[in-house]
């Protein structure tokens, strides 16, 4: 009796200490739940997962908190000051003039440099961190916004910027460098077309502010600037904006991503290891 007690507990703690969705696949066993249909991904044995790796059915106090407080005002604080540094330690010790259109020190290009970088730089740390909290279960993914179908263009394209659709000798090359490396690539193209629309928004009001704030020379001469402290705050703002309109969207993007795929995190989506 006490064998069989034994090997009772021995077959739970196997099962609740390697959480899995799925223990077999059509192409090998084994495999994450991206290799199931739509429907299956929708409707995941949820019971075997702990409960904060469940997706939400509604959007929580704590993932609000996450999106809005750490992501968002977090990031703000963070983005900025990092901008602010970098400007000031820019700026000051150039002895060029400071100009809005033309080189050495053009804040336009300034501006158009900060925006794709600071949005590439962005989505690959979102794309770590939010798949970490994600992992070890300090946020739970978001539920309750409905998958697109693949039958509308413009749900197929959300598809395509979600990585939703991956077939099967993608994921049959699980876990290879070439497959990590288009992933990197893929993550990069997106980061660009965030920066992309970034760009559009905030381009024209940044160089509309940096003319009233600046010293125009001649009749047709370019606007200079002092080196301190115009552009530091002009690149604290411009930081903190960016971060703002794009860092919640990238956490978003990770949690929606993963509740869609039923609880599964990136990292598995990547390896295809069990789910860990």
């Amino acid at each position: 009796m006490a064998k069989g007690a034994k090997n009772v507990l021995q077959t739970w703690w196997s099962n609740v200490s390697k959480p899995n969705f799925r223990e077999t696949s059509e192409d090998a066993p084994g495999l994450p739940l991206s290799n199931y249909t739509t429907h299956e991904r929708q409707t995941p044995p949820t019971g075997r997962l702990p409960d904060k790796r469940v997706p939400s059915s509604r959007l929580t106090v704590h993932q609000f908190l996450y999106i809005a407080g750490s992501h968002g005002i977090g990031a703000l604080v963070i983005s900025g000051g990092i901008n602010f540094a970098l400007a000031y330690a820019m700026y000051t010790t150039t002895d060029d003039p400071i100009r809005l259109w033309q080189f050495p020190n053009t804040l336009a290009g300034d501006t158009a440099v900060t925006i794709i970088i600071q949005c590439i730089m962005t989505w690959m740390i979102e794309m770590i961190i939010v798949n970490r909290d994600l992992r070890k279960g300090n946020i739970q993914p978001i539920g309750f916004i409905s998958e697109p179908s693949s039958t509308q263009r413009l749900s197929r394209w959300i598809r395509w910027f979600m990585l939703l659709d991956q077939s099967k000798q993608q994921r049959k090359r699980r876990g290879s460098i070439k497959r990590k490396l288009l992933y990197v690539l893929a993550q990069v193209i997106r980061a660009l077309m965030v920066a992309f629309v970034s760009f559009c928004i905030l381009f024209g009001p940044s160089v509309g502010i940096l003319t009233a704030v600046g010293s125009k020379v001649g009749a047709g001469g370019d606007w200079v600037y002092p080196s301190r402290w115009a552009p530091e705050i002009f690149k604290l703002v411009l930081g903190g904006v960016l971060a703002v309109m794009t860092t919640p969207f990238f956490a978003m993007y990770w949690m929606v991503k993963c509740g869609w795929n039923g609880g599964i995190h990136e990292a598995v989506m990547i390896n295809g290891n069990e789910y860990k």
